[in-house]
């Protein structure tokens, strides 16, 4: 990983900091994109401190905003014109129904909307650098689905039914971006981290019992980002470092064309995915 240049989103704590100590550790040059400025920088400190590797870097965002999604893409592409890995890990789980600076039910904003936006808009670097996207979903997923008469939970909010429909949303969206950059050297895959004691908001109490460390959770996620076994490996789900099979409603290309135009619209990109491949000279 000497020399590779990895972005991670909430790599302040939890599993994306145990993410970002490991990816460090191996050399690459690592950024944290943190919604708190001052947390990230203790962060940064730290993780300088046990690595003993000064390139980590933070990058200030809000992913419960679009704008400052888009500005953080910005910033991110005048820094590198290659990037090698995106690990968008940073979630939310609200025990409340609330909304982001966009009017969006939150959870959708920064677990779907958000990973999604900043994917698109990384994609020159990503394809310059034949990089990898890592998307850290859940296995919460396969308790939801694609509700297009309520996708912002107006009528009756139910945390987990809409947790999972935010992390199905990423799965299937990850499977369409997955085929259509396989050509330019792209792999996007998704991984499910385990039942993990992060701070994650809202995590009701009772889960609390059964939850495991974040350098657990991490496993993943730093298998997908380094590993040359998973070289080329594209449009899968991964637990403990292993394919495994997502819900039947993952599969759906009916559904998910529908979810693909309505997201796309949402983050402000219609565009069809007809990008050219980029010449590897």
């Amino acid at each position: 990983m000497h020399g590779k240049q990895c972005v991670i989103t909430g790599g302040n704590s939890g599993i994306g900091k145990a993410t970002a100590l490991a990816l460090a550790n191996k050399g690459a040059t690592v950024t944290l994109v943190c919604r708190d400025e001052a947390k990230g920088e203790a962060a940064v400190a730290d993780l300088q401190s046990k690595s003993g590797n000064p390139a980590i870097n933070l990058i200030n965002a809000d992913l419960a905003s679009l704008e400052s999604v888009r500005e953080l893409a910005t910033v991110l592409t005048e820094q590198t014109d290659q990037l090698d890995v995106l690990i968008n890990n940073a979630g939310v789980m609200c025990e409340k129904r609330a909304t982001s600076v966009d009017g969006y039910e939150l959870q959708w904003a920064v677990n779907h909307l958000a990973p999604l936006l900043l994917t698109r808009l990384l994609h020159e670097p990503l394809a310059n650098a034949h990089g990898r996207v890592v998307n850290v979903s859940s296995q919460v997923h396969k308790m939801g689905l694609i509700q297009f008469d309520d996708l912002q939970w107006q009528q009756k909010y139910k945390m987990f039914k809409s947790y999972g429909q935010s992390k199905l949303a990423m799965i299937m969206c990850a499977n369409k971006l997955a085929e259509a950059w396989q050509p330019q050297g792209i792999t996007v895959n998704c991984l499910h981290p385990g039942v993990i004691a992060t701070n994650l908001g809202g995590t009701p109490k009772l889960m609390k019992l059964f939850l495991s460390g974040p350098e657990k959770g991490a496993r993943t996620s730093i298998y997908l980002a380094s590993s040359p076994e998973v070289s080329g490996v594209t449009g899968a789900y991964f637990i403990n470092c292993k394919a495994s099979k997502t819900s039947a409603a993952a599969q759906d290309t009916v559904v998910a064309d529908k979810l693909w135009t309505i997201s796309s619209e949402m983050i402000g990109m219609p565009e069809a995915l007809n990008f050219q491949p980029v010449d590897s000279e």
